[in-house]
């Protein structure tokens, strides 16, 4: 084979050729970091071509961009390649970098003649590099989704870390106090606050180099934030003075159901880093997940007081029970039975039934109905009871135990309470009876003839006024006539379409069993109030005793 292209003085050989492109190709995949390789690039071709500028920029059309460049100072990497502008300063020769090209070489006029083998060896050296530069840039892809495999990893340690502190504890503080941690933690930042608020539950506040004030002032212009957001992005100025004069640099707004409760802030990040998208989903994926753990213990602490307000009010419930009598005395001549339904755990309604001292065979029955419901009403009821038996044991007309019972109620009786009442003082063997009633419902009398009487108020309710005065009215009951004590939870028990119970009804619940016997009658009574209601909630305390006359039996000769 003949020896070509041979000339020593301006030429490499072939052969000379060939073993510097197989160095060159060895060099240009020695590595797989893209800025050793685009330098040696840029030697070999200045070097090869005696050119005293060159520039490489990776990409394709507009979207190439500097990579490399040699003797331009008006390029510098990272900038975008402009074909005019390379052509200004002075690049007369662009070439593809392989085939598709993966980038473009630019390089000024070269400083000796090219011979078509040369232009061979430049595009097989480029074809050599486009390869290269490939797998460089596969490369770093790779290593940057490692990187960011690395940092998801951390992420989400970081997240499954939090979930465990947060689960394993009750203490919405302590929830607050691993957030602001974890938060801080995450950005090696020295400032963060956490501060929360809900209706019923201590404020939350946990804070380092900060001092906002309680959250619950300005939740209604943390509400319209975005998840994560820096101050330029808060158009409430206050809002946005309060955090800046803290120097926050980030804030999450703490939500439940829609609803916000708190925030979440962090101060600057060291050495001037700021909070990318990265970090702000980051930190509003932590943020939620605590919310949700601060939620579980505010809900666990309300059940727990509901629990003890249940077991108190149980026990209440017990003792109230045992304030009515647990027996109505037995009365030769009176047939006398009592019930008392509370609308909640505890009601306000109250009756007894007490043998009184004095001639004859006097029989006091009470009926008696607290303002209001609940607790308050049933210590009131309590105290009624008390008074009521305390003053049993003087020798008082019915009038006078009135009046001493009003005036000792509204000594120990808030201005707003008060007691209505009737109570009536039966002889039980004659029948004659007094009754005053205290601002209480019209006491029935159901005649044996079927006449129905109803006896009004004759006096305030007890503990309105000091000093108030009663009069005592008076009638007899005949032999099989029936008297009805109430309060105003039986007349006025409702359904669902509003409609009361009533006197009429009343009337003809007890006419229905007249005959019957008194606790028959407080039965039927009772049952009519359920069907007529059909179950619907009861609002108010239902209280009912009826007093029957009955014939004396005869005492033994």
């Amino acid at each position: 084979m003949p020896d070509v292209s041979h000339d020593p003085s301006t030429s490499l050989t072939r052969g000379a050729r060939l073993g510097a492109l197989l160095e060159s190709a060895q060099l240009l995949h020695a590595s797989l970091d893209l800025d050793p390789l685009l330098a040696h690039l840029i030697r070999t071709v200045m070097g090869r071509l005696l050119v005293t500028r060159a520039v490489v920029a990776i990409g394709d059309g507009d979207a190439a961009r500097v990579a490399a460049v040699r003797g331009l100072r008006h390029l510098a990497v990272g900038d975008g390649f402009d074909a005019e502008v390379a052509e200004r300063l002075g690049l007369t020769c662009v070439l593809p970098i392989g085939s598709p090209p993966v980038g473009l070489l630019g390089l000024g006029p070269y400083g000796r003649s090219i011979d078509a083998d040369e232009e061979g060896f430049l595009l097989g050296l480029l074809g050599i590099a486009a390869s290269g530069i490939a797998n460089a840039r596969a490369h770093e892809e790779a290593r940057r989704l490692n990187v960011d495999l690395d940092r998801k990893n951390q992420e989400l340690a970081s997240l499954v870390e939090l979930g465990r502190a947060v689960a394993r504890t009750t203490d919405p503080d302590e929830v607050a106090r691993v957030l602001g941690l974890t938060l801080a933690g995450q950005w090696a930042v020295s400032r963060y606050a956490v501060l929360a608020a809900r209706a019923g539950q201590q404020p939350i506040a946990r804070q380092k180099g900060m001092l906002l004030p309680p959250c619950d002032r300005y939740l209604e212009a943390l509400a319209p934030l975005p998840d994560a957001c820096t101050l330029d992005e808060i158009e409430d100025a206050a809002l946005r003075d309060l955090l800046t004069a803290q120097r926050v640099a980030l804030l999450f707004p703490l939500r439940i159901g829609g609803h916000t409760v708190g925030l979440a802030a962090l101060g600057p990040r060291p050495g001037g880093q700021g909070y990318g998208p990265k970090e702000r989903e980051m930190g509003a994926g932590m943020a939620a997940q605590a919310v949700v753990a601060l939620e579980n213990c505010w809900n666990f602490r309300e059940i727990l007081e509901k629990q003890r307000i249940e077991k108190e009010l149980a026990l209440a419930a017990s003792i109230q029970r045992t304030l009515f009598p647990a027996e109505l005395p037995h009365v030769d001549g009176l047939d006398i039975a009592a019930a008392s339904r509370p609308a909640r755990t505890v009601g306000g309604d109250y009756y007894d039934g007490l043998r009184v001292q004095g001639s004859g065979t006097p029989y006091l029955l009470c009926v008696a109905d607290v303002a209001g419901k609940g607790v308050a009403a049933s210590l009131l009821m309590s105290n009624m009871q008390a008074t009521l038996r305390a003053l049993i044991g003087y020798d008082l007309s019915l009038d006078a135990l009135a009046v001493r019972t009003n005036d000792l109620l509204f000594v120990a009786t808030p201005g707003n309470k008060y007691v209505t009442a009737v109570l009536l003082l039966a002889d039980a063997v004659t029948g004659q009876c007094q009754y005053v009633s205290a601002g209480h419902n019209d006491m029935l009398v159901l005649r044996s003839s079927g006449a129905a009487e109803w006896f009004p108020a004759t006096g305030l309710a007890f503990g309105m006024f000091p000093g108030a005065t009663y009069e005592a009215g008076s009638f007899t009951l005949g032999p099989e006539d029936v008297s009805v004590l109430y309060s105003d939870g039986v007349t006025e028990a409702q359904r669902a379409d509003g409609e009361e119970f009533g006197t009429a009804r009343l009337l003809g619940a007890v006419r229905a069993v007249a005959s019957a016997q008194a606790e028959a009658t407080v039965a039927h009574v009772l049952r009519e109030l359920d069907l007529f209601t059909h179950g619907d909630p009861q609002y108010d305390d239902i209280t009912i005793a009826v007093a029957k006359k009955v014939q004396v039996p005869s005492q033994p000769r």
